[in-house]
């Protein structure tokens, strides 16, 4: 069985499976990335064709000639080889295109005979664990052919393999990955960065006064306290007296629960005046509780820095495994720090209240989310959100999106023509469609290249309508939906989704300035502040 040659069906779908991992999808990727794309690509074909060639045997008695059989072999073998190597002639020509679209640099290192190469071996590989592994289940069945019916043995030992196999890849090699990564996570949160501090200032968590330890924010909690902007340097970019910004942070080991961390969490506004700022900004953390240092320091320049803003941490693990496994945890998190602190916020007198505003990036986003049953509530209790990089799991988003006016793309939707909700990749689409904005305004920002936006189970069996008509800003105008392939390219790209220019895959930057200033921008604030903020940001 180990020996045995591979079936025309698997090699048939291996090939055409690897030939479409070359070509390009939304990002560019390197050629030892390439290979072992294309290897993993090659053995999802080869399985998918193997079972295809299971069923037509086991259905269809008829079986061709020899000759007939040698023909489409020689044919196969011939043909695979020729499109093989057309596409890895292409390739390189692909992921050059991809890579002016995106203003990077086109002169690229791409080893075609090594892609073929790790490909070929990685592929071999793959092939014969799968191939010990069935030949263990044919064993299985002949051992119990010896005590129950032919039929049963095969069911029974069908069925066992698939359950030990499925163990086996959940409980050890996915469950010790995590635990792993885990492991290794929980050890870099007790970290700090190189030139983080505990900052002096009692208008941030950790520092004198503060109801949370400078040791339980976690590394990504103390980089965002110690972080934030002095009035110094407020006063210099906006030329008048500047204040001090607050920034509130409940790291994992600060409270027990979702709940106690939220409510630690405004005792600290409440302890800092945060409730007494112009604006007061409810902040969605990754998955290690990273906030994007662009989305609180836009709003603390815009403000001289009279502006509080507050987040939690739910976990420690990197934000793609996060969503895999603490994808509850975060939405819990998200609705439990929101209705803490719009509870206490509503006790306050109208007239005398901050603005209520939200930010999230990718995961953070999908956390504050969850706080809300639509797009209506959203924009009933707050004063408007900026929501950057949404994952496809975001509910008010594929709400929104599905339910877009006709004629407008998927990647820039209008909903509603544009009267609550406004989505952008430039600030320009800010300003699409032109009719009036009500607020509370909400923005999401998300490129068009963006594969944490765009991936999704549903690409395995269903071409999405972001590769339908024209394409959006970015995105290969060559790249094309093939079943199973896109959706693990796409898969592939978000690891690779910040390793572009701004403006392209999970880059975002400077944009939030002007999706802050059409959210929740203050009195005075104009469209050459706009200009002068997203350079400071840029080059910081």
């Amino acid at each position: 069985m180990v020996r045995r040659w591979p079936g025309f069906g698997g090699v048939l779908l291996g090939t055409l499976f690897a030939c479409a991992s070359l070509t390009p999808s939304l990002l560019p990727r390197t050629w030892t990335y390439q290979g072992v794309m294309t290897a993993v690509t090659a053995l999802i074909g080869y399985g998918v064709g193997a079972v295809i060639g299971a069923l037509g045997r086991a259905l269809i008695p008829y079986r061709p000639p020899e000759r007939t059989r040698r023909l489409a072999w020689q044919a196969l073998i011939g043909g695979g080889a020729a499109l093989s190597l057309v596409a890895l002639w292409y390739s390189h020509d692909w992921q050059r295109d991809l890579r002016a679209l995106m203003g990077m640099d086109t002169r690229i290192t791409w080893f075609s005979p090594l892609i073929l190469a790790v490909a070929v071996v990685l592929f071999a590989l793959g092939l014969l664990l799968a191939r010990l592994v069935r030949l263990g289940g044919r064993k299985l069945i002949g051992w119990l052919g010896r005590f129950v019916p032919v039929y049963v043995g095969r069911a029974i030992g069908v069925l066992l393999v698939a359950v030990l196999v499925a163990v086996f890849a959940d409980d050890v090699l996915f469950s010790a990955f995590v635990a792993r990564v885990s492991d290794v996570s929980s050890v870099a949160n007790q970290g700090t960065d190189p030139g983080v501090r505990r900052p002096a200032t009692s208008l941030v968590s950790g520092g004198p006064g503060s109801l949370v330890a400078w040791d339980t924010l976690g590394k990504e909690g103390r980089t965002f306290v110690a972080s934030a902007p002095t009035a110094a340097r407020l006063t210099a970019f906006s030329g008048h007296p500047a204040g001090e910004p607050i920034r509130v942070y409940v790291g994992l080991e600060a409270a027990p629960t979702p709940e106690a961390q939220a409510a630690l969490a405004v005792r600290e506004l409440e302890r800092t005046g945060a409730f007494r700022r112009p604006v007061l900004a409810v902040l969605g953390t990754t998955g290690t509780g990273w906030v994007d240092p662009s989305i609180p320091s836009a709003l603390e320049h815009m403000y001289d820095g009279r502006s509080a803003t507050v987040a939690v941490q739910y976990s420690y693990l990197p934000s793609w495994v996060s969503f895999m496994v603490d994808r509850e945890r975060a939405a819990r998190a998200g609705r439990a720090l929101f209705e803490a602190v719009r509870a206490r916020w509503a006790e306050l007198p109208a007239d005398g209240r901050p603005k209520l505003v939200l930010a999230g990036e990718s995961l953070g986003s999908y956390a504050l989310e969850n706080a809300f049953h639509d797009l209506g509530d959203l924009a009933a209790r707050t004063d408007g959100a900026v929501f950057v990089g949404p994952p496809n799991a975001n509910p008010i988003w594929r709400e929104v999106t599905v339910g877009r006016e006709p004629g407008s793309p998927v990647w820039r939707p209008v909903y509603e023509e544009g009267r609550t909700v406004r989505f952008a990749q430039t600030p320009g689409d800010l300003y699409r469609p032109p009719g009036p904005w009500a607020r509370p305004r909400v923005v999401y920002l998300q490129n068009a290249s963006d594969p944490v936006v765009w991936w999704t189970p549903a690409l395995i069996l269903r071409r999405p309508a972001w590769l339908e008509g024209e394409r959006g800003p970015g995105v290969n105008p060559q790249m094309n939906w093939f079943p199973l392939v896109t959706f693990w390219q796409v898969l592939v790209d978000m690891t690779s989704a910040l390793s572009v220019p701004p403006g392209h895959g999970h880059r975002y930057n400077a944009n939030v300035v002007d999706a802050w200033a059409a959210v929740a921008a203050p009195p005075g604030w104009d469209a050459a502040d706009n200009v002068r903020l997203r350079a400071l940001l840029s080059s910081s």
